[in-house]
């Protein structure tokens, strides 16, 4: 078919659709920049202090903003360094005591500690990681027959489910596409989640591609 033959608003359409997962990559990168401007940007109160620790040795604001960066990147690193040694393991008990003993500071602390043990790589506490699964709406199909409900890919908060009216529920986490940071926790009947063989790379790049990637994570039909 020759160019000059081709609709114009198929031609539009097809460049717009070429075009999403690039808009989608770019929204999720200014809004995460955004994000960390207002956590740790020059006029945060984050960022006040850093430009306090670098003033002094440096007489502009700007330059002492990025001293303080660099000093608490570094100091960043010389952590990591001592968390790769096994003189990390006391300092951490002997930090946990301490936040465990002041009465708010504590609740929020053990939050913070789950919510980074979810996502986290590993498990601390055995404690598991968040695990993709298939959240069927109406429970999952019999063995050969096909499926008659809708079906969303989320994370299971935790392998154990609750009671809810005396019946087994899991927390499940439902992301957005195209920034699936954020997204709704809902509680479903347990039979209801299948576990998913996919990882979280995959969850993530079909979230932020609007499902344009599913097939290079998921079995697609033949032709």
């Amino acid at each position: 078919m020759h160019l000059r033959s081709r609709h114009p608003i198929r031609t539009f359409v097809a460049g717009l659709l070429a075009l999403l997962p690039l808009a989608a990559t770019l929204a999720l990168l200014v809004w995460t920049a955004r994000i960390l401007s207002s956590w740790l940007g020059p006029d945060s109160l984050v960022g006040s202090l850093l430009t306090r620790l670098g003033l002094g040795l440096t007489g502009s604001d700007a330059a002492g903003y990025a001293l303080g960066v660099l000093l608490l990147a570094l100091g960043v690193y010389l952590f990591g360094l001592l968390v790769e040694t096994e003189l990390q393991r006391g300092l951490a008990r002997a930090f946990d005591a301490v936040m465990q003993k002041i009465p708010v500071v504590r609740t929020v602390y053990d939050v913070a500690q789950k919510l980074v043990a979810l996502v986290g790589p590993g498990k601390r506490d055995g404690m598991p990681t968040m695990k993709p699964v298939w959240l069927h709406f109406g429970g999952p199909p019999a063995p050969g027959e096909p499926a008659a409900s809708t079906v969303v890919l989320g994370l299971l908060s935790t392998p154990v489910p609750v009671l809810i009216g005396g019946q087994a529920f899991h927390g499940v986490l439902v992301p957005t596409a195209p920034v699936p940071v954020g997204g709704g926790l809902m509680y479903v009947p347990a039979h209801w989640v299948v576990p998913a063989d996919v990882g979280m790379e995959a969850l993530t790049s079909i979230y932020v591609s609007m499902g344009v990637t599913s097939g290079q994570y998921l079995e697609t039909m033949k032709k």
